[in-house]
């Protein structure tokens, strides 16, 4: 079943048991989706890999808006992007912690030989495309650099 199948249904299920915060986060997972969709050179379909980066973009407009009203001491409009963040969280695939990211960056470094920060680049494009979804390109980042540093 694709996303924005699951999404549909779900958004029935809110409207049914009257939860207006989901269905707030349903709507905008289902918007972005189809401006995804329709954008000037996508396919048809989205890809799962499109989805993905489509909902980590949600995820992370959610966390800086969020921040910005907490220093503003917003707490009604800082609630509502947290809900929105946890109604749009469980569609990603389960996130590895730096323990695992850590683990497989280390195999990855041995597997391509890189041993200096001259081969960061190239350990950077492997470990995005293998994490993709899995992992924060912030905290990839940071362990490489540890790692080759």
């Amino acid at each position: 079943m694709s996303l924005i199948t699951q999404i549909d249904q779900d958004i029935k299920l809110a409207m049914l048991a009257k939860q207006p915060d989901r269905l707030r986060g349903l709507r905008a997972i289902k918007s972005a989706l189809l401006l995804a969709k329709t954008e000037k050179g996508a396919a048809d379909e989205l890809t799962e890999e499109g989805e993905i980066k489509v909902l980590q973009k949600l995820i992370k407009q959610r966390k800086e808006s969020a921040d910005i009203y907490k220093t503003q001491n917003r707490e009604d409009l800082y609630e509502i992007e947290m809900e929105e963040m946890r109604v749009i969280e469980p569609y990603l695939p389960q996130q590895m912690n730096r323990f695992e990211i850590e683990g497989y960056l280390q195999d990855l470094i041995g597997r391509i030989g890189a041993t200096s920060t001259k081969d960061l680049g190239r350990v950077m494009g492997m470990a995005n495309k293998e994490l993709a979804g899995k992992a924060d390109g912030k905290t990839i980042s940071e362990i490489v650099r540890q790692l080759l540093g």
